[in-house]
């Protein structure tokens, strides 16, 4: 298959930059989990509703899908051929940051600190993927 990787013992530099990868998304899925068990602990939400408003399954869903991208990209940057991989994690970096950047500020100063985090790990992941060049 063309877009799956190949690896061999002398892929090191290329190896290197795919572990980086999925070490970013890693740390970005570890940050928004943080940020999930620190609202439940500090009581900022109420269960089975966002915004005050009860949440549907189709709501829940979504909140499923989004918070699966980060899973799907650690597995994508093991697997998927360069230089695809660099494109689709400098895309997915890109509209993960705006999509938290939307939300700003939050009220709790614990939220604001992991969102800024959060976008740091994205502005690392376009920056390795960007500077990501092939080696022969």
């Amino acid at each position: 298959m063309a877009w799956c990787a190949k690896m061999s013992s002398d892929d090191g530099p290329m190896e290197r930059v795919r572990i980086v990868l999925s070490g970013m998304w890693v740390a970005l899925m570890l940050t928004y989990l943080l940020g999930d068990v620190l609202r439940l602990f500090a009581g900022d939400v109420t269960p089975g509703e966002i915004d005050g408003v009860q949440a549907s399954q189709g709501v829940w869903l979504g909140a499923a899908v989004i918070m699966m991208v980060p899973i799907v990209m650690v597995v994508l940057s093991l697997t998927v051929s360069y230089p695809v991989i660099r494109w689709v994690s400098i895309i997915v970096a890109v509209l993960a940051a705006l999509f938290n950047l939307i939300g700003l500020p939050y009220v709790g100063w614990y939220d604001n600190f992991l969102i800024g985090a959060s976008i740091v790990f994205n502005g690392l992941v376009v920056w390795y993927a960007w500077t990501w060049k092939a080696y022969s």
